[in-house]
């Protein structure tokens, strides 16, 4: 059902919701912490998702952004959450080699053997064996 003045449906997103969220996932790629932390004190979910299924925290993930990361958890980002591929925020970090932030991930009690490929297994795969070291026993 559309509204007689817009041609989107009525729950459609408003433009400008789009916009924010546009800006908060480019926040999260970039390291943006300050604007990330201001949104999510603000009232946006810290699980904020984009159309792909990534959250702020996997995109500051996949970006090596060891203090958004910490930061995001720290306001209720959930560090297991797979993308739509079944990626996880660890798994991210394995791949891109980001050792501060599977620190912080593990940290927040991300689980290693979470998702698919699981961070286990993506650490295995590209040879990452002092990242392998840290997942014992978890």
């Amino acid at each position: 059902m559309t509204d007689a003045a817009s041609p989107q449906p009525a729950d459609a997103p408003d433009a400008e919701v789009i916009a924010l969220a546009g800006k908060l996932f480019d926040a999260a790629r970039a390291g943006d912490t300050a604007v990330l932390t201001a949104a999510v004190d603000a009232g946006v979910s810290a699980n904020l998702t984009n159309g792909s299924g990534d959250t702020l925290l996997m995109l500051a993930a996949y970006h090596a952004h060891a203090g958004t990361v910490a930061a995001l958890v720290e306001r209720g980002a959930d560090p297991d959450r797979a993308n739509d591929k079944g990626q996880t925020p660890l798994a991210g970090a394995v791949f891109k080699g980001a050792v501060d932030v599977v620190d912080a991930l593990l940290a927040a009690g991300a689980d290693p053997k979470a998702g698919f490929p699981s961070a286990v297994d993506a650490a295995a795969m590209f040879g990452r064996t002092e990242l392998l070291a840290r997942f014992e026993g978890r």
